[in-house]
């Protein structure tokens, strides 16, 4: 979490989803900017994202204390989409959240822990907020886990 006063980074939503399909493979933060650095990168033919490593390899080149700072204090998404929000949350936290696209009322619907929920907020780009969803704990969801919605803001 960045220091109070100071901004995080900001990242395109497709890096943030690079940097957290890492994070899932349990490295360090240390072991993602050293292996990123370095191009000892995994290749992704498994996921559906098709991830292409070394478009990360190339962003931490170019802007390696963007990369850094990203990696070791968070960072803000730019610019969500809501498909882009269901896939962050699959990616980071391992679940499979509900698309809701029906126009007016469009949602990505996930259980979250208290500290998944501050996470995703710490990275929503603005114009996105989380609200309350039915106020009921999710069975088998884990302590204090609750279900939101993540809506465009009005």
């Amino acid at each position: 979490m960045a220091a109070e006063g100071t901004e995080r980074v900001k990242l395109s939503q497709w890096d943030a989803m690079l940097i957290e399909s890492l994070r899932v493979l349990g490295w360090s933060d240390e072991e993602l900017i050293r292996r990123t650095q370095q191009g000892d990168l995994p290749k992704d033919d498994t996921s559906i994202y098709e991830f292409n490593y070394e478009e990360l390899a190339a962003f931490a080149a170019k802007e390696p204390a963007t990369f850094e700072a990203a990696v070791r204090s968070g960072y803000q998404i730019k610019y969500n989409t809501i498909r882009g929000i269901r896939s962050w949350i699959a990616i980071a936290f391992a679940q499979e959240p509900e698309l809701v696209l029906e126009e007016g009322r469009e949602a990505v619907i996930a259980t979250l822990t208290p500290a998944e929920k501050a996470r995703l907020d710490e990275v929503l780009s603005h114009g996105w907020t989380i609200l309350d969803g039915d106020g009921e704990a999710a069975v088998g969801a884990g302590a204090g886990a609750a279900v939101y919605q993540i809506v465009p803001q009005a």
